[in-house]
């Protein structure tokens, strides 16, 4: 048996020899690493250069065509950052989008947890645009979070609020200005087209063509007065509306409008709120009628006395102090960038900073509409805007029926050739109104927008966020993921924690998939987008 043994051990000895599969192995062995021969002597690579890429059409690269994979992000407009999963860059912004027929309406809306990084995209957006030549108008900044960057670009910085500014609601702007430039372009065209008509020798095409044109003046100076005047009347009944927390009666509205019209009769300045008053308590025979005294001057007092309560309310002896009720300091401009820094207005007077951005809103509006109304006449040259509507939900909860009002400021983007942002938290914001008819209409700021940026959401918000934009079950699950407030411990150094979903946004178009993107700033736009400057401290800088 031990001679059996030895036999099997001297016969199972070859087995250490190398078979093919060791050869092989060891072969793989000696082969250099990705990197190059790994010791001391051996040429080991430290770093190696990543490969150059090239972006072209198929007509310039038709050799490689079709491509072994795409990642089918556009990239036109606004250069925003990366695909979070493939890497690819991708631009986006709806003006852009919009002009080359990629959505139908340009204006997008913004939804997303605080300090996510959703005032720093739109910032972002601003930043490119108006490196296109298109304007921004900032109207209301609250915390400010625009106001570094309007002021780099060069732009107007225009400061509201209880002691720190004026904006007279009852200041038509510059529609009267531009109803003059209009009606004087008007006669002297006309006239340049009668003495056409009596020279037997000139075209009568040519007079043809400059009879149109000035009426065609005197048209937009008639539209743009009575534009400036409903403006006036709307602004007015929404600041009474914040007062009383319930919109003037029919018959208030109605005195109000021909109290404005009086008021333009008799006044050769810009009126203000006190003049409003002074007109009322002088009662009229036309404010009479309306108020249907039936000849006693009592029964017109009390019609009447509520309406004058609160337009008081407004005339520097209320809450509002006497932001509306003295004359403009700034009238905008709007061959610049403008901001209205709304910061002094403390986050405890929502009554205020709700009245505040309407009224900036309404003034913007009205702004951007008589400059097109002048380059519609060839007066100056056509320019676009970019509107930023921050910190909707404000303005929204202010009163019953502040919904129809920004409904009706946000409906004419297409026609009037500006490009619009709005940005508010979540869709609880808009869900938190009274009435289930206010809800819907604010379902429909986000279901008529051209695209929805979503950015870090909570799972409770996904149902509301499906009646308004479909989202797949991943959609919904990348989103709340990105709500995810990460480590709890710091990584320690000068490196700060970053939470997952800091700077991601998911652009949704229509039904399309969405397109994950990862947000990529310049150095020189960090140093713009820096909201936390009362946090730094003198040993480093605070937490974002």
């Amino acid at each position: 048996m031990f001679g059996s043994k030895t036999k099997h051990h001297r016969t199972q000895a070859p087995a250490t020899k190398k078979t093919p599969a060791t050869k092989l192995a060891a072969a793989v062995a000696r082969r250099p690493g990705l990197r190059g021969w790994r010791g001391r002597g051996q040429g080991e690579a430290v770093y190696v250069t990543a490969a150059d890429e090239w972006r072209g059409t198929s007509v310039q690269v038709c050799g490689l065509w079709p491509f072994v994979g795409g990642s089918g992000t556009p990239i036109l407009g606004v250069p925003i950052g990366v695909h979070t999963d493939t890497g690819a860059p991708f631009g986006a912004d709806p003006i852009s989008w919009f002009m080359h027929g990629m959505i139908n309406n340009p204006s997008m809306f913004v939804l997303g947890l605080p300090h996510y990084g959703k005032s720093t995209l739109v910032r972002h957006i601003v930043l490119g645009l108006a490196g296109r030549g298109i304007n921004p108008l900032i109207l209301g900044d609250l915390k400010p979070d625009y106001v570094d960057l309007i002021e780099a670009l060069g732009g107007q910085v225009i400061s509201l609020g209880p002691g720190r500014g004026h904006l007279n609601v009852l200041d038509p702007g510059e529609a009267t200005g531009a109803a003059v430039r209009l009606l004087a372009f008007a006669e002297e065209h006309r006239a340049n087209a009668n003495r056409a008509l009596n020279d037997p020798d000139s075209e009568q095409a040519a007079a043809t063509q400059l009879l149109a044109a000035a009426v065609k003046a005197e048209k937009l100076a008639e539209q743009l007065m009575a534009d400036s005047h409903n403006r006036r009347l709307n602004m007015i009944t929404a600041l009474i509306t914040i007062v009383r927390n319930a919109k003037p009666s029919a018959h208030e509205e109605s005195l109000i409008d021909r109290a404005l019209h009086i008021l333009d009769e008799r006044l050769d300045r810009v009126p203000l709120i006190g003049d409003l008053i002074e007109v009322i308590k002088d009662a009229p025979d036309e404010l009479r009628a309306i108020a249907l005294d039936r000849g006693d001057m009592s029964r017109y007092l009390d019609a009447t006395d509520q309406l004058r309560q609160s337009l008081y309310s407004l005339d520097g002896s209320g809450r509002f102090s006497d932001m509306f009720s003295q004359p403009t300091d700034q009238p905008m401009d709007l061959t610049k960038p403008v901001v209205f820094d709304l910061s002094g207005i403390s986050d405890t007077q929502r009554d205020i900073q709700a009245a505040c951005l309407l009224a900036c809103w309404s003034t913007g509006f009205a702004t951007v509409q008589v400059a097109h109304t002048l380059a519609d006449a060839g007066l100056e040259p056509r320019r676009n805007y970019f509107v930023v509507m921050d910190e909707l939900w404000r303005a929204l909860r202010s009163g019953e029926g502040m919904v129809d009002r920004v409904d009706s400021l946000t409906r004419l983007n297409r026609t009037e050739g500006v490009g619009q942002a709005m940005i508010t938290h979540t869709m609880s914001d808009l869900e938190a109104l009274p009435t289930e008819s206010e809800r819907m209409k604010a379902r429909g700021f986000v279901e008529r927008s051209g695209m929805v940026v979503c950015g870090a959401l909570p799972g409770g918000e996904m149902e509301k966020l499906n009646k308004a934009v479909t989202l797949s079950r991943a959609e919904q699950a990348r989103l709340i993921s990105w709500a995810d407030p990460g480590s709890w411990t710091d990584i320690g150094g000068s490196r700060k924690r970053v939470r997952p979903g800091l700077g991601k946004f998911l652009f949704k178009v229509g039904g399309r998939p969405g397109v994950p993107v990862a947000l990529k700033l310049t150095i020189v736009e960090k140093s713009l987008h820096d909201t936390n400057k009362r946090w730094k401290t003198t040993h480093g800088e605070g937490e974002n």
